[in-house]
């Protein structure tokens, strides 16, 4: 089971979603899910995951079991020294027993370019880091996603959904 999960935020309330499916080339969800969360942290620059983390762990108490792979909208690692990012605290939340992808749209500073990957017809990069697995695997599997465009199908779905669930 893979489940792509993405927030949005509202002043210190969040709304955390997941698309839940089986294969990586799957283009509907299994399953959807989404949560409310109040009185979420600032946002503190390299420190995102201090705002995130509690809302994607509210998100995984919605499910009965983990799933295998977590795809969050964000990094895994930041920048060429590799300093822990918000899949990495995740990661280490779970006791490192899930596997996780970060897929971000735009580059932290001084991001490495091996992090890339153009899918599509477009010409801007996706950043791919990853833990629990190899780097070169992650980015193989967002490759296979469903979709002809920069952000996969699943991906773009999680996203939209996080944001239509907005009850504030």
């Amino acid at each position: 089971m893979i489940l792509a999960v993405d927030v949005a935020y509202n002043g210190d309330q969040a709304t955390a979603a997941g698309v839940i499916f089986k294969s990586w080339h799957d283009s509907k969800p299994y399953k959807e899910i989404t949560t409310q969360v109040n009185h979420v942290e600032g946002y503190i620059p390299g420190q995102f995951y201090k705002r995130e983390l509690p809302c994607i762990i509210a998100l995984l108490t919605e499910i009965n079991k983990l799933p295998d792979v977590i795809i969050i909208d964000g990094f895994v690692y930041l920048g060429s020294e590799q300093r822990d990012g918000l899949g990495k605290y995740l990661y280490n939340e779970l006791g490192g027993r899930v596997v996780v992808i970060g897929v971000a749209k735009k580059p932290f500073l001084d991001t490495p370019p091996e992090t890339k990957l153009y899918r599509g017809r477009s010409r801007k990069p996706l950043y791919i880091t990853a833990v629990g697995i190899e780097q070169e695997t992650a980015k193989a599997y967002i490759t296979e996603m469903h979709g002809n465009y920069r952000i996969p199908t699943l991906i773009n779905r999680v996203d939209q959904l996080c944001r239509q669930s907005q009850l504030f």
